[in-house]
């Protein structure tokens, strides 16, 4: 089974071997050496770095800002105030797994600082092993306490996903790719007795994800493994600008 899409019958083009070789090297590749990164252990008597925060902490700070988004209330921000300082280092609070649709902002919903958020989208919020080294890299270097996993409401992805499965419609070019990997959640909410197929489907998708990264090794998963992380979903909705956890 494929530990990135889900599917039986898939294979991904690379190994669990070649994978965790390549995870070795990058660990020890140059990129990180004399930049300050927010995962290092402080100096002694240095303050801790801005997102040394509980996991709950994130989560409470994120919703409270979803709440003020919602209701169209969001903090007063001058974006040039330390702009000098961001320059330096960043310390984002989460990780944002989202939509590639350009109605999700994520910004913009958690009504967060420039720097809070630590954000990759792809269409259908799914998990693939690009996107998975990025946050990857937000939990080893950038010490982020949290990620998120954000669906939203009409995701043309996943109806593109039921189209396949209940029309047999055929997607041009990359596409079917992208589709293999929502597929399964498709077929579980199928099950769901109530509600419509795709809302079932889109929030079926946002937990199958969490669950894939809670089990993504190498670095995802002992991050959760050893409660040094959470990972959590939601699924956003475009009419009211509302996140629901799921």
């Amino acid at each position: 089974m494929c530990v990135i899409c889900g599917d039986a019958q898939h294979r991904p083009a690379y190994s669990r071997r070649s994978f965790l070789r390549t995870g070795a090297i990058a660990a020890f590749a140059p990129w990180g050496v004399g930049t300050a990164l927010a995962a290092d252990p402080p100096k002694p008597g240095a303050a801790p770095p801005a997102n040394a925060i509980a996991p709950a902490e994130a989560l409470k700070r994120l919703m409270e800002g979803n709440a003020r988004y919602a209701a169209n209330t969001p903090n007063q921000r001058d974006f040039t105030a330390g702009r000098a300082a961001r320059s330096q280092a960043q310390y984002p609070i989460a990780s944002i797994l989202s939509c590639a649709d350009s109605r999700v902002v994520p910004d913009h919903v958690f009504d967060q600082n420039p720097g809070d958020l630590f954000v990759v989208r792809v269409a259908g919020n799914v998990v693939s092993p690009d996107l998975l080294a990025s946050l990857e890299y937000g939990v080893q270097f950038l010490g982020v306490p949290l990620i998120m996993v954000v669906g939203h409401s009409g995701c043309g992805a996943v109806d593109a996903a039921i189209k396949v499965l209940k029309a047999k419609a055929v997607l041009p070019g990359h596409l079917p790719e992208l589709v293999t990997a929502i597929k399964p959640a498709v077929i579980v909410a199928e099950r769901t007795q109530t509600g419509s197929l795709l809302d079932n489907a889109i929030a079926e998708n946002v937990r199958r994800q969490v669950a894939r990264l809670k089990v993504s090794p190498p670095v995802v998963q002992a991050a959760y493994a050893g409660k040094r992380i959470d990972i959590v979903g939601g699924v956003y909705d475009i009419a009211t600008g509302k996140v629901a956890t799921v």
